[in-house]
This record gives structure tokens, C-alpha cells and sequence, in this order.
């Protein structure tokens, strides 16, 4: 068998993510037969078929799907490879530090600095959608991220635990609490992912078969891309949202009350970093990290 070409892979990923052949093409700037031809030879490379496609449409088979899955880490490590590549081209050594909202890196950054004089540090804001697809696609090097995450294709290094609080608008009926225990809010709409807080999925399961945040009377969850856009639903009452505490103290506004919630299990703050990469600078963060972040 061939080596596997990466252009051919980038482009059966468009049509797989698309399930339509034209919109791949305009996705990737190339005309409809071209991309075609380049799917069928990477069949013809593999001896299989990737895409069953009749009058209903596009759809995988399960040698498609088996490729997807695989493609996509081969194209981020491929990403994070010519990245690292051009920035040693630079002359200058470089090392970049992803961080979620709440968390602070100052110290380790600063400490690390001390220890490297001739280092450029930079570090990054992620967001729950990206904080582990910059370490795969090389934008970071380390990300101090919150749990759940894919571990596969990483090393994870746990720093600390800390507390969750439950956001709600000013004007909640529980808003003048200090505490609100899960059960308390089991009648409340969701505006993130259930499985977060596994605590108010099984009791807003309990309380309604019908619940998870998204129960005939509440519209669909948006696709957020930011704490802000959760906030300015939460302040417009139109749901409640479970953060860290220290999420919490970057985010204070009058018109959004917090609680805690002590009947929940604490955020996991780790470190990630890709698997299989020895690099001494990663080893000593990871050092630093334990040693400066803990809550």
C-alpha cells in the first residue's frame, strides 16, 4: 500500500463533515469532479468504499467512518508538526501555554521565564470547544484545561480540584441564597451540555423523564462559543449554567446571582499535553504547574 496522502485525507474529512460532495468542494475551493476523482483514488489507495451515494444522498460506510476517526488526529498532528517546524524556523525558542477562562498562569509562566531567560512564552485563551484541539493541531504546546475531556492522543497531568457555583439571574427566586442544593434545581432549563453536571441530569431525570434542560416547554440549548453568550442568557433568565468558583470571579455583574452547590462534584483542572512528545520544557511546566496553581 501507498503512504497515505494528507491532501486526499483533508479532503475526504470536507465530505465526510458535509455528507455532500458539493459543499465540500466550495469548502475547499476546488470544483465538484476534481474532488470526485481525488475520493475515488483514495479509495482505489485503500481497496475500499467510503461513501455509499444514491437519490437519498451521501452517507459513510463503516470503513468511512472508521477512516474519519482516524484522520482527524493524523491531520492535527500533522498541522502541529509544520507549526512547531516554522517556529524554530524563527530563531527564537517559543513556548505557548493554553489556558481556560478562570484560570490564571501568570506564576508558572513567570516562573518559567526566570528559568529560561531566552525564552518566548505566550500564552492562549481557549474555550471548552477548543482547549484540547489546540495541543492536537500544535497552536499550544501545553493547555491547562477543565475536565471532561478526550483524553485519546494525550498526556493528562491533574493540578487541583475546585468548587462549582450555579449562575441565575438577579431576579431567580433563589438568587438571595448563599447555597442551593442539585434538587432545588432540577425544574431549571439547562444552557449547557447535561452530561457536565451528571448530578442535575439524574435528578431533572427523576424529577421529569422528560427533562435534561430540554423539555417541550424550553427551547433547544444555542451552540454557545463563549461564556459571555451563556452569561447573557442566564442574566435574561433564560436558564441557569454551573461554572467553577474562580470562573465565577471574572465574571461579576449585577444582574446575574450565584450559589454554591455543594451536593456536586468539584471542577478537574488539568494539564495537557500531546502523548509521546519528550520535551524537557513541557516536563518542567508540568512541574511548575503542581507547584504554582494548586487552589
Amino acid at each position: 500500500m501507498t503512504d497515505v496522502d494528507l491532501r486526499k485525507l483533508r479532503y475526504f474529512v470536507a465530505v465526510a463533515e458535509h455528507l455532500h460532495f458539493g459543499r465540500a468542494a466550495e469548502e475547499l475551493f476546488i470544483a465538484q469532479p476534481v474532488l470526485s476523482r481525488q475520493i475515488r483514488a483514495l479509495e482505489d489507495e485503500f481497496g475500499v468504499r467510503l461513501f455509499e451515494r444514491d437519490r437519498r444522498g451521501t452517507a459513510l460506510t463503516a470503513a468511512g467512518e472508521q477512516l474519519l476517526a482516524d484522520a482527524r488526529p493524523l491531520l492535527a498532528n500533522a498541522d502541529a508538526l509544520r507549526r512547531r517546524v516554522i517556529r524554530a524556523d524563527g530563531g527564537v525558542e517559543t513556548f505557548t501555554v493554553g489556558f481556560m477562562p478562570g484560570l490564571i498562569v501568570t506564576g508558572v509562566v513567570r516562573a518559567l521565564a526566570e528559568r529560561h531567560p531566552g525564552l518566548v512564552i505566550d500564552p492562549i485563551r481557549t474555550t471548552w470547544d477548543d482547549q484540547t484541539d489546540v495541543v492536537h493541531d500544535g497552536r499550544v504546546d501545553v493547555s491547562v484545561v477543565r475536565l471532561p475531556i478526550d483524553p485519546r492522543g494525550l498526556e493528562v497531568r491533574p493540578l487541583y480540584t475546585e468548587p462549582r457555583v450555579v449562575a441565575m439571574a438577579a431576579d431567580h427566586p433563589l438568587a438571595a441564597k448563599q447555597t442551593v442544593g442539585i434538587a432545588d434545581l432540577a425544574a431549571e432549563h439547562l444552557l449547557q451540555d447535561p452530561e457536565i453536571v451528571p448530578e442535575w441530569r439524574d435528578v431533572a431525570l427523576e424529577w421529569s423523564p422528560a427533562a435534561r434542560g430540554l423539555r417541550a416547554d424550553h427551547p433547544p440549548v444555542p451552540a454557545f462559543r463563549s461564556v459571555e453568550e451563556k452569561l447573557e442568557y442566564v442574566a435574561a433568565g433564560r436558564g441557569i449554567i454551573f461554572l467553577p468558583l474562580s470562573v465565577k470571579a471574572f465574571y461579576t455583574r449585577p444582574d446575574i446571582a450565584y450559589a454554591e452547590v455543594p451536593d456536586i462534584a468539584p471542577n478537574q483542572v488539568s494539564l495537557a499535553w500531546a502523548a509521546g512528545r519528550n520535551s524537557p520544557l513541557i516536563e518542567e511546566f508540568a512541574e511548575l504547574a503542581a507547584a504554582e496553581m494548586p487552589a
